[in-house]
């Protein structure tokens, strides 16, 4: 999995390049990157953070639970809300998990002090439940939502909430380009709600 993701990372990343190259935009991708990574640390600037994962898995709970880094690079952080059964009910590689979600533009928070959502399905039941195949990257269906959503699934059980924070590396691929990081409301399921 480590080497389909990095190999994949890879690639996104060089679509990102060529894609920034082409625009006519006045700033530049290490501005992007620089944008990004202001907005993210203002963000967890008001909220603990702890950088490793617990070695037990066992997590702080609730609103007020710390957010974890999630990879060494600092482009997933995690607070949980509910853990679900971390014992009992692991996802399982290619099993389908289902996810409400509303996510919100880091960058227009950071700039406007404004949360807005600029998309999902969490608060309508008329919207559709999203899935992926757990773990398994070389299905459009499944890549397209990034790694970044994947990631409290190693560490959870299945029915769990959390709150996410994923830069744009490990974000929806077909947003890499945009170097957007985003604040992510997350509940997953074995079923569709």
């Amino acid at each position: 999995m480590k080497r389909i993701f990095r190999h994949s990372m890879l690639l996104g990343l060089l679509a990102a390049l060529m894609s920034l190259a082409a625009c006519n935009n006045d700033q530049s991708y290490a501005d992007r990157l620089n944008l990004e990574r202001n907005a993210v640390n203002a963000y967890l600037a008001n909220h603990r953070v702890v950088m490793t994962i617990p070695e037990d898995s066992v997590f702080e709970v609730g609103e007020n639970a710390p957010y974890y880094r999630v990879d060494v690079d600092g482009n997933v952080y995690m607070q949980v809300i509910s853990a679900g059964d971390r014992k009992n009910d692991k996802a399982k590689k290619g099993e389908p998990i289902y996810f409400r979600y509303t996510r919100y533009d880091l960058a227009i928070w950071y700039a406007d002090g404004v949360w807005s959502p600029t998309s999902g399905n969490e608060n309508t039941m008329d919207a559709p439940s999203c899935s992926f195949n757990y773990s398994d990257f070389t299905l459009p269906s499944s890549s397209q939502w990034g790694y970044g959503l994947q990631y409290p699934l190693m560490f959870l059980g299945v029915e769990c909430e959390v709150n996410l924070i994923i830069k744009s590396q490990y974000g929806f691929t077909n947003e890499i380009s945009y170097v957007t990081p985003f604040f992510y409301h997350v509940r997953y399921y074995h079923s569709m709600i």
